[in-house]
């Protein structure tokens, strides 16, 4: 069920912490076992996924897969949410992170890209200067966890360009993220580096798009809500990135323009969160942050970063995951720390974020988790945070791929192994009735959902 942006404002619900937790320390080895009270990860006969016993998974979507609306699912899935519908069916909203260079039948149009003249060309963001659209966007599945069928499928943005990641937001819909700066010309016709608002609904597929552009144009990847005003925080994939947040002239109307800021930490302008050269930032210490206003917001020479920078905003080592949790919003950084095996940090809003008291009431960062060892964390990317409180973790290592939990504690367990080769996980995300854990395979183009004993294991 789509809310409105009214019921948004006046409910600002929290995530739901109804289930009791799984937990496992990490042993004095370094290493990250399985969860203790969920054995071993168990690889299934056709070696796509390995997971702990009791539990299990479907394939319900696949690359190359003729939809409802007769196109074909685009290849990359990438980030994705769940949202409820008023049968109590739950909704999908995937992005596909196809570069322009791709292979046609990577596209939702076919190997011969005989389907795109279906579609009208307003529906494109970018219809292409040959008539050869970007393949990037997303598509909208609709599932039942009651029966575990996939019920519909449907393209829902296309046009755009390297769909990262994106976000949920409390008013039922979907902001997907360009990773890309690319320029009109060659077989573009428009710039790119923008988000996309993609409603949480069946009608009227594919939507027309609007480019969000006073949310900046950046290498964008993933995308956090504030529920109780609307601000929206933002991650920029780059080793010498930003964070930033949009605040709405009107909040849950984003398209009606606001004011984008960059984070700084109090007193340390040009702070470095990185900590390559060792452990300048220690987990847990909070540090008091600010906003710094950023101008020039379309930025055409690529430059937003620097100039943030310059101003005194704080450096992330590509950032990329983003979740709002229980009033807090948890930052996967891909390649942070001396291993450059990432962080999480955290970020708790002030309690008048957004506001002109804000100065005396500051908001917080502090480095969650930094393992500094592949075993444990290898490239935190996509995450999220479970109905039982603890955040799931996508990797996108160099070898195998994990689902790895970290409990409030910061102690981590590994709840999935991607088993069928090198390719990174994608989208985690749960159902809003809690049975189903919905996750991508992004280099061999399924999407899984997974159901087992959620919050029965103990430690």
């Amino acid at each position: 069920m789509v809310t409105s942006r009214r019921q948004f404002i006046r409910s600002a619900a929290a995530v739901s912490l109804g289930f009791s937790g799984l937990r496992c320390s990490v042993p004095d080895t370094g290493t990250a076992p399985s969860c203790e009270g969920l054995g071993p990860l168990n690889c299934y006969s056709d070696r796509i996924i390995a997971l702990p016993e009791g539990f299990s998974y479907t394939i319900i979507s696949r690359r190359g897969e003729r939809m409802s609306d007769g196109f074909y699912v685009p290849a990359r899935h990438d980030g994705m949410a769940a949202f409820p519908q008023p049968d109590g069916t739950t909704l999908l909203v995937r992005n596909h992170e196809v570069f322009s260079w791709m292979d046609p039948s990577l596209s939702a149009f076919g190997a011969d890209l005989s389907l795109v003249n279906q579609l009208d060309r307003s529906v494109f963001y970018d219809p292409g200067s040959g008539g050869t659209p970007p393949f990037g966007g997303t598509t909208t599945l609709l599932f039942d966890t009651q029966t575990q069928t996939l019920l519909s499928h449907h393209l829902s943005l296309v046009g755009t360009l390297v769909n990262c990641a994106g976000g949920p937001t409390p008013w039922g819909t979907w902001i997907s993220c360009e990773e890309t700066v690319e320029t009109a010309g060659g077989s573009l016709a428009r710039d790119h580096g923008y988000n996309f608002e993609v409603p949480a609904s069946l009608e009227g597929l594919p939507v027309t798009p609007t480019p969000l552009k006073a949310m900046g144009r950046f290498r964008h990847e993933a995308v956090a809500v504030h529920p109780p005003t609307g601000i929206v925080y933002q991650t920029e994939d780059l080793s010498d990135g930003l964070l930033y947040r949009f605040l709405p002239n009107s909040p849950g109307e984003l398209a009606q323009g606001g004011n984008l800021q960059a984070l700084a930490v109090r007193g340390e302008p040009g702070f470095d969160t990185r900590n390559f050269e060792g452990r300048g930032v220690e987990p847990g210490i909070q540090m008091q942050v600010e906003w710094i206003d950023m101008a020039d917001v379309e930025s055409p020479d690529d430059d937003l970063r620097q100039r943030g920078f310059e101003a005194g905003a704080a450096r992330f080592a590509r950032s990329e995951g983003i979740w709002y949790g229980d009033q807090e919003i948890f930052i996967a950084c891909t390649n942070g720390g001396e291993a450059r095996k990432g962080q999480i940090w955290r970020y708790r809003p002030s309690a008048v974020e957004g506001s002109v008291a804000e100065s005396d009431q500051p908001a917080t960062l502090e480095l969650f988790i930094e393992p500094n060892d592949g075993n444990i964390i290898e490239n935190a990317d996509n995450l999220t945070v479970a109905p039982w409180g603890d955040i799931v973790i996508c990797e996108d290592g160099t070898g195998d791929d994990y689902l790895v939990c970290v409990t409030p504690e910061g102690n981590t367990y590994k709840l999935a192994r991607n088993v069928s080769g090198n390719g990174e996980f994608a989208g985690v995300c749960f159902s809003p009735d809690g049975t189903t854990m919905f996750v991508n395979m992004q280099t061999e183009g399924l999407t899984l959902a997974i159901t087992g004993p959620w919050g029965s294991a103990r430690v």
